[in-house]
């Protein structure tokens, strides 16, 4: 078992290799065996025209967030297989928080959820929740 370090480190290094992870700013502040969180600070550039974060931002959030969690059971090389998203009150703050944690895992699979949350003026209120399901992949495959 990885003490928090290095599943921090390994974590780090992956959605590093990320563009668009990159392009919005995650962070990887928490990765656990079974828990990951992420942060985005907000930008302009990832708001809607009514100055809500895009849902597609969210939707993001919570799918790496999802990814991670997964990953941090079944190994690095981990897909997402599928996931839902409720959109329950409109991004309006400083940054989102995205905690995953798994729910269950066996072997190839690992069900997730993750609630998504906005920090405005130090106050965090949920903006999303999602759950999806995590699955081990072949790297050497081409698909």
């Amino acid at each position: 078992m990885k003490n928090h370090d290095e599943y921090l480190y390994i974590g780090r290094q992956l959605l590093d290799a990320q563009p668009f992870s990159k392009f919005v700013g995650a962070k990887l502040t928490t990765f656990n065996e079974g828990e990951a969180v992420l942060e985005i600070p907000i930008k302009e550039n990832l708001l809607q025209q009514n100055g809500f974060v895009h849902g597609g931002v969210l939707s993001y959030a919570a799918d790496n967030a999802l990814t991670f969690t997964g990953g941090s059971v079944l190994g690095t090389h981990v897909l997402t297989s599928e996931y839902k998203i409720n959109y329950v009150r409109p991004a309006i703050g400083e940054s989102l928080i995205a905690t995953g944690l798994v729910v269950y895992a066996g072997k190839r699979q690992a069900v997730c959820r993750c609630d998504v949350e906005v920090i405005k003026n130090g106050e965090k209120k949920l903006c999303a929740t999602a759950q999806g399901t995590i699955v081990t992949f072949d790297p050497s495959l081409k698909i």
